[in-house]
């Protein structure tokens, strides 16, 4: 039987993409009736403990979803947002830093400072509408933008406004080969927030058991790929069969995968080079394979080198999202 890989949680399209969680809780709750706003990481200093762009979505009864420090500065940030909702009106910039009395209390003493921008999930501020947007063009494997001007609280789509969100769609990891190195790549990918789909299909190697909790895809990989790949994908070739890894790669490179790498010795690579340039990819297509696969840190054992090929996968994610 043909398993695809998927979870519950990746039917939404949201994946395990923290913040795409976050606009999908905030989506769910407006939609049951409450009153809802939005707090956005918009500027950082020094050791700011979130990201720019880090969402916290608060209920007006005080639930919330996700976070903008880590803990440090949410409760002053929800009691903000719950009197915003209560006058239906209004945003807030609220700035915190080491020196802050609120920020020093609740813990923000890492020496960094942010901005945070607090809008209602409104109309006239951050619209609902534009969310369900984004939630459905990253589910569709697109990047979706919203921009807002802390000056008003009102959000657009686009690249318009003075503060600029970028939402890509959720990451996923493709690993061919249900070998024993992707058995300790599956975990790791789950732990980075990247939904993993293993793919083999040899019988004998792709056994439920092996990989409790995930289910395989047992189709060739040019099948088990076709229409899946996009920006955010991307495909790890762990079989050392030409028959499989080569497949796998050919639609890799046809694809706009951010990361595509193959296991192998760098003699196997020379050869596996030769053989994709024979199906008429050119040197700048072949340039996009990482092989060997994984970070030059001296791994050993199945563990180290999946450690190694996370690592590269996620460097690799951090310059494809640098304007």
């Amino acid at each position: 039987m043909v398993r695809r890989g998927i979870r519950n949680d990746d039917v939404t399209g949201v994946g395990r993409d923290e913040d795409l969680t976050t606009l999908s809780t905030a989506l769910g709750w407006i939609q049951a009736g409450h009153g809802v706003a939005i707090a956005t990481v918009i500027t950082t200093w020094g050791s700011a403990p979130r990201r720019e762009g880090s969402h916290l979505a608060i209920r007006a009864d005080g639930l919330f979803e996700g976070s903008v420090s880590g803990g440090c500065v949410e409760a002053d940030v929800i009691l903000a947002a719950q009197d915003m909702i209560s006058a239906q009106a209004g945003h807030a910039v609220l700035d915190y830093g080491v020196a802050d009395t609120v920020a020093w209390t609740a813990g923000l003493a890492c020496g960094g400072r942010i901005s945070i921008l607090v809008q209602r999930l409104a109309a006239d501020a951050l619209p609902p509408a534009l969310v369900a947007d984004v939630l459905a063009a990253t589910a569709a494997g697109q990047m979706a933008t919203i921009s807002s001007d802390p000056a008003t609280g009102r959000a657009v789509a686009g690249e318009v406004g003075p503060f600029v969100r970028r939402y890509p769609p959720p990451r996923r990891l493709f690993i061919i080969g249900a070998v024993h190195i992707a058995q300790a790549l599956v975990p790791l990918a789950d732990g980075l927030g990247v939904v993993p789909t293993v793919i083999d299909p040899r019988g004998l190697f792709a056994a439920d058991a092996r990989f409790t909790g995930l289910d395989l895809d047992r189709r060739w990989p040019d099948e088990a790929l076709e229409a899946v790949l996009n920006p955010a994908s991307a495909v790890v070739a762990l079989t050392h069969d030409p028959k499989i890894d080569d497949v796998a790669l050919a639609a890799a490179l046809r694809s706009p995968a951010y990361y595509i790498a193959a296991l192998g010795s760098r003699k196997n690579h020379a050869g596996r080079l030769e053989r994709l340039a024979a199906q008429g990819f050119g040197p700048d297509d072949l340039a996009r394979i990482h092989g060997p696969a994984g970070l030059a840190i001296g791994a050993t054992g199945p563990a180290e080198i999946a450690l190694s090929i996370a690592a590269q996968m996620t460097a690799a994610w951090r310059n494809a999202l640098t304007p």
